[in-house]
């Protein structure tokens, strides 16, 4: 097998003038390497040895990448969101696969999948749990590719990224700012998603929000929060194909929305969009006429630019904004709480601080 650290790093693809897109292969391989490195040298994963996780999507197939490379047996469990392409990669890549069959009642498929992975850990004393979401070392990965940015484009304005596990956006900004403390950096989210307060409801992709709220996630490295629904980032993933030939998944169609917006916004700024995946995995998904009719305003037309809203707590029909201002979450959501009438929307709000503190 090829070294697997010769794809960890992107393409630098200019788009336009200032528009700049890190395309990564598999940028999951990147945190999956430095954890088990990190884990390695301190003693807590054995030659040989098994590592337990929870994933259902590119973090468990970069673990299964590296199990076969350095010789370790691995453990996954997954739930039903898991295509049948990447199952069957990852069996052929000889992963013990286990599937939570229904969401938990709170947290959904995240926490069943945890609940289960928690078994086996205890049944397996000596096996690693790498936990993308809540290891130190997944943001700190970044560090290396920040430093790729900076060779390769200089000074850096506005980093636009995707959010699920907290783990590249946080640690890429954190790394950037050591040398650009104004950098501008924007979340890209979905409704329905609880990472930046909105109540837990139906995502369609993996990768663009998340059930419950990763230690990873640091609320405080965000300037803006812009959520997208399903629709308006495929639409935006088919236009970076049919305009710049990126065949990309759909939380770099999103990422690139945001970008290209803000871009227009600020001439003579370097943006840098995050493009986490190639898009083979999503050929049935995002690419697939049958399977995009079933999605709310699917083919109807996308808002062209974002409706800033007053709170991240609002029902969210289309792309949306909210400027964050570095702030950590319960400092958002406590002030809400203080400005909140005394009816349902004070109620949500205290919900959410109640799950997130």
């Amino acid at each position: 097998m090829r070294k697997l650290e010769d794809f960890e790093n992107p393409r630098i693809i200019q788009l336009r003038d200032g528009l700049y897109a890190a395309s990564f292969f598999l940028l999951k391989l990147l945190p999956a390497r430095f954890i088990l490195e990190r884990a390695a040298e301190q003693g807590f994963l054995k030659p040989g040895g098994r590592i337990c996780a929870s994933s259902s999507g590119n973090f468990g197939l970069a673990l299964a990448m590296l199990a076969v490379q350095h010789g370790y047996k691995l453990t996954l469990v997954s739930d039903p969101t898991l295509d049948r392409h990447l199952h069957k990669r990852l069996s052929d890549l000889g992963v013990h696969l286990d599937i939570a069959p229904n969401p938990a009642p709170s947290g959904g498929f995240q926490r069943a999948r945890l609940d289960r992975l928690a078994a086996y850990l205890k049944e397996t004393p000596d096996s690693y749990w790498p936990s993308q979401h809540t290891n130190p070392d997944c943001p700190l990965a970044y560090a290396k590719f920040a430093a790729t940015l900076i060779d390769r484009i200089g000074k850096i304005d506005c980093l636009v990224g995707a959010v699920g596990s907290g783990g590249s956006t946080c640690g890429t900004s954190k790394a950037l700012r050591v040398l650009f403390p104004e950098l501008h950096a924007i979340g890209v989210d979905a409704p329905g998603s609880v990472l930046f307060g909105q109540p837990s409801g139906r995502r369609y992709f993996s990768g663009l929000g998340g059930d419950t709220l990763p230690s990873n996630l640091d609320h405080r490295q965000f300037d803006e929060v812009h959520w997208l629904t399903a629709a308006e980032a495929v639409h935006a993933t088919h236009r970076l194909h049919r305009d710049h030939g990126l065949f990309m998944g759909p939380t770099s169609g999103a990422a690139f929305k945001v970008a290209n917006w803000w871009s227009k916004l600020n001439p003579g700024k370097r943006v840098v969009a995050i493009f986490p995946d190639e898009g083979h995995r999503y050929t049935e998904t995002a690419y697939n006429e049958e399977w995009l009719s079933a999605i709310p305003e699917w083919p109807t037309s996308a808002r062209e630019e974002p409706l800033a809203v007053t709170a991240p707590t609002e029902n969210l029909k289309g792309w949306s904004s909210y400027t964050w201002g570095r702030r950590a979450l319960d400092e958002v959501l406590s002030r809400l709480v203080d400005h909140a009438p005394n009816h349902a929307p004070r109620r949500i709000v205290q919900s959410l601080l109640g799950s997130a503190i």
